[in-house]
């Protein structure tokens, strides 16, 4: 079971602008940002079982790590899942006034299985990320 996950971008303004729109459909909202020795932006979604009653698990660092690699991570895939069908088709929406690029409008993908609702973007630093709803309405 995943815990958390950390990209890096090149500019952490613009992607807490754009993950702050795009995730807020989602439930999703600000839960920490500043400098911890570099500057870090996290989201996380309302959950009763953690001790702040939020689960942060979506974190952003500025540039490059101080131990090599690339300065972003590119070219990954991220979804999140959506509670219903109107929640992918908000999530694009937001993610498309922030900024983001369309990489396959809101609609049915059958050829993953019948109810297979999905909407991809294109982040500012070029990762696929997704809303999917896996059940039938």
């Amino acid at each position: 079971m995943l815990d958390h996950m950390t990209f890096r971008v090149l500019d952490i303004t613009r992607a807490r602008d754009f993950y702050q729109a795009a995730l807020a459909p989602l439930g999703y909202s600000l839960y920490a940002e500043g400098n911890f020795g570099m500057n870090v932006v996290g989201f996380a979604y309302p959950d009763a079982n953690e001790p702040s009653g939020q689960k942060p698990d979506v974190w952003f660092v500025d540039g490059p790590s101080p131990f090599g690699g690339a300065p972003a991570t590119t070219g990954c895939h991220l979804a999140w899942r959506a509670q219903n069908r109107a929640q992918v088709d908000a999530f694009y929406q937001a993610a498309i006034a922030a900024g983001g690029r369309c990489n396959g409008a809101p609609g049915l993908r059958p050829h993953y299985h019948a109810n297979y609702y999905g909407a991809f973007v294109l982040d500012p630093e070029g990762n696929n990320i997704e809303a999917v709803c896996h059940l039938a309405e």
